[in-house]
């Protein structure tokens, strides 16, 4: 008889993986650190972009505007945006009265950059040469931010037709 050697073979077992290096690896708390730098980057950058603009659906920003309007906006332009009694009336300087803000009112005849650029630099800045300002600029005490947050307050307020026809306005070309 032959004799038969057992063979044993070495059983084969999957390469364990080598612990790793704690120096070459973040620890977890920097890896949720990223995230939420990436976070909070992604939300600036959506918050300024909001705040570059007058958006009547923007929950937040309406409520701030709102805040603001009655602050800064109300005492001449009217709680509910009525403007002043008599608006088109010159007032004794040659001046007009604080008109309504309301779709009664010529506000939404213009787009959002020509109200922006109203509100922060004032009328004497922006009207023509015949035409007699009373209206403050808020470049000192407001933000770019909450003049659209304002401006937004004040669009949230027009019914929907008069939002879309002041919309078309902001569009090229409008």
């Amino acid at each position: 008889m032959a004799s038969r050697k057992k063979q044993r073979t070495k059983q084969k077992t999957p390469q364990e993986t080598p612990p790793k290096d704690p120096r070459k690896t973040p620890p977890q708390g920097v890896w949720i650190g990223a995230l939420a730098t990436a976070a909070v980057v992604g939300y600036l950058a959506l918050d300024r972009e909001a705040s570059h603009r007058a958006d009547p659906e923007n929950a937040t920003q309406v409520a701030h505007g709102a805040e603001l309007y009655a602050a800064h906006c109300a005492e001449c332009h009217g709680a509910n945006l009525e403007g002043d009694e008599n608006w088109q009336m010159p007032l004794a300087d040659g001046g007009l009265r604080a008109p309504p803000h309301d779709e009664s009112g010529h506000t939404w005849h213009h787009a959002d950059a020509h109200l922006f650029a109203y509100s922060k630099n004032g009328g004497k800045d922006m009207a023509p040469a015949q035409f007699k300002s009373n209206m403050p600029g808020f470049a000192e005490k407001l933000t770019d931010g909450d003049i659209w947050a304002v401006l937004a307050y004040i669009k949230s307020r027009w019914p929907r037709h008069i939002q879309l026809r002041q919309d078309r306005l902001n569009s090229p070309g409008g």
